[in-house]
């Protein structure tokens, strides 16, 4: 499908265009952050119970009567608001994603759009897979191993702030290895590489796997770094299986 040359705009026809973008994209900006802080201000009185929510893996495997404890004077309170502002962010990111949608649809094709859009809503839901495995099948086993591998007249007592630190960078590292299969669509849509070339790295990609999962996981033990790549593995293979139906939808756009 052919581009149409764009119209032939005097400088300041285009200097307000451009001007009125801008205005544009404040207006979303203003009314994505208004959206986190309403429902930020709606969660905020349940902060404790949040953060008691995430910390409910680790303090499950601590010997019978071991608890967190705070070792700055502030961390009871910064600690649970730090964790229910990501929390906004995260339930606010529907309508943010809509406001990134409606800013940048006008200046896409018909066949841009019917990609754009479901890419956007596909990655946010693996982004949030990846959460969801991490504290539901990763953080069990972990916590289970570190409890496990303490020792003898060691008892373990994890500051509130450092934990929270660390399963948020464990949930990052995790929400974005489950973008593999959208990275995998997006490497062939835009013809940099193909689906065969990517089939007979196989062996490569199941290598980097687990490099990626020793390097990124901010753990030693292989049972963590296991946990995060096998699922890199398979995210590339589902991303395989994906592709005949991208270039089937881009075959039939052109």
């Amino acid at each position: 499908m052919a581009r149409t040359p764009p119209p032939k705009n005097n400088p300041e026809d285009q200097e307000q265009s451009f001007i009125s973008h801008l205005v544009e994209l404040r207006e979303r900006l203003l009314a994505s952050l208004l959206c986190i802080f309403i429902v930020f201000l709606a969660l905020a009185y349940f902060a404790n119970d949040i953060y008691a929510f995430l910390a409910r893996p680790l303090l499950s495997q601590l010997p019978k009567g071991a608890t967190m404890i705070a070792t700055e004077v502030a961390s009871p309170f910064f600690a649970p608001f730090k964790l229910t502002l990501v929390v906004a962010l995260f339930l606010s990111m529907p309508y943010v994603l809509y406001q990134v949608w409606a800013f940048v649809a006008p200046g896409l094709y018909q066949h841009e759009q019917r990609l754009v859009l479901p890419l956007l809503v596909s990655s946010t839901g693996l982004f949030f897979a990846g959460v969801a495995f991490a504290y539901f099948v990763v953080f069990p086993v972990m916590f289970r191993f570190f409890a496990s591998v303490a020792p003898e007249g060691v008892t373990v007592m994890t500051d509130i702030s450092r934990y929270l630190d660390f399963v948020l960078s464990i949930f990052l590292v995790f929400g974005v290895a489950f973008e593999v299969p959208i990275a995998t669509l997006l490497l062939v849509y835009t013809g940099m590489t193909t689906r065969e070339s990517l089939s007979d790295k196989r062996s490569y990609v199941i290598v980097g796997a687990f490099i990626v999962g020793a390097v990124l996981t901010p753990t030693t033990d292989p049972v963590s770094q296991c946990l995060l790549a096998v699922p890199l593995w398979l995210l590339f293979e589902l991303g395989l299986v994906l592709l005949p139906l991208i270039k089937t939808e881009r075959r039939g756009a052109d």
